[in-house]
């Protein structure tokens, strides 16, 4: 059994880590051939590694004598660990930090087999071989020194911590506001239909390609919806200057609030897919595996502002 004070509890937590923040950004950083700082955090730390260890620290505590019993209780330990954390990290900020779905045997993407025999694996290389010189490592440390070390390592990780999650949650509101631009982009496209509509077949049309512009607010890409509003309003401008219509007098005004809020929407969306905040920049570029279900189209084209070097 396991006997640590809190501070070493948390001192291993911080090394873990470290550690886990090590091993994946040099994995990365070669796989990609330049330099990445993986995870969530700004600095060198990786919560889900530090979290996955001590999950296999404690749930192998009873199983010590038992190397399958070990393997098996890292298996069930840190896999509920890394869904529940994949679970809420997607609630509350509308993407995937890791994604299996194009796994075989995953579970909504969040786990999959393969990852669940890995971490039985891991609790063996943890407990038996890993942790024994990490343990001698920090008992070898004199107690006021962990104490003052710790105690800077956690305030520099929770105000790390807390940027962070703002830059993630700032991340998933710009995600939305995004999206309701699309939207409304694609509402403007199904009124002007409904105007064509309207001014070549009558008002039945009209109605009918409004109730259409309800349905279908998420099937098109968003170059799609561009192309559509511009073709629609050269299609209104050339029926205009072609032939005398009391119809399209009488909705003149709303075709150009309809052109007005396009200019708008456009120009916001293109704004917000700037991706000013070097923060979020950095969050995108650092997870190039980020998925978002809802928002991928959004999150693609913020992935690709990312990739680039500077800043327009």
């Amino acid at each position: 059994m396991y006997s640590y004070s809190l501070v070493q509890w948390l001192f291993f937590f911080y090394l873990y880590c470290f550690m886990g923040w090590c091993v994946e950004s040099v994995w990365v950083s070669v796989r990609k051939r330049h330099l990445t700082n993986r995870g969530f955090l700004r600095g060198p730390f990786l919560p889900i590694y530090g979290s996955g260890a001590m999950m296999m620290l404690v749930a192998s505590m009873p199983f010590r004598d038992s190397i399958v019993l070990t393997y098996l209780s890292g298996c069930v330990g840190a896999t509920l660990l890394e869904y529940v954390t994949g679970v809420v990290m997607e609630k509350l900020f509308k993407v995937r930090y890791w994604d299996y779905s194009r796994k075989k045997f995953n579970f909504q993407g969040h786990i999959c087999l393969t990852t669940t025999i890995s971490w039985g694996f891991l609790t063996i290389l943890m407990t038996e071989i890993l942790h024994v010189p990490v343990e001698k490592f920090v008992f070898s440390i004199p107690g006021t020194a962990l104490n003052i070390l710790t105690f800077i390592l956690t305030v520099g990780i929770v105000v790390d911590f807390t940027l962070s999650f703002k830059a993630a949650v700032d991340l998933r509101e710009l995600l939305i506001k995004m999206e309701q631009a699309k939207e409304e982009l694609l509402h403007i496209q199904k009124r002007l239909e409904a105007i064509i509509a309207a001014a070549n077949h009558g008002m039945e049309n009209y109605k009918e390609a409004f109730v259409e512009s309800v349905n279908n607010i998420r099937a098109v890409r968003m170059e799609d919806v561009v192309t559509g509003i511009e073709s629609r309003l050269d299609s209104l401008k050339q029926a205009a200057q072609s032939k005398s219509s009391a119809y399209l007098e009488s909705v003149k005004e709303e075709i150009f609030e309809l052109k007005t809020k396009y200019v708008i929407n456009l120009e916001v969306r293109r704004y917000l897919g700037g991706l000013k905040d070097i923060i979020q920049r950095n969050l995108i570029r650092d997870n190039p595996n980020m998925t978002s279900e809802r928002f991928q189209e959004d999150l693609d084209e913020l992935k690709q502002k990312a990739s680039e070097k500077k800043p327009k």
